[in-house]
């Protein structure tokens, strides 16, 4: 039992990514791009 436990563990664990969630944040803002869409210019 402790076997196929293992292996479907093994199968569906998830991984831990290279970068955080909210890495974009970092990005810096583009004002101009952020008017546009909101129908502001």
């Amino acid at each position: 039992m402790a076997r196929e436990g293992a292996e479907f563990i093994k199968n569906h664990i998830i991984h831990v990514t290279e970068h955080a969630f909210d890495d974009f944040a970092s990005a810096g803002t583009d004002l101009a791009a952020n008017r546009k869409i909101l129908g502001l210019s």
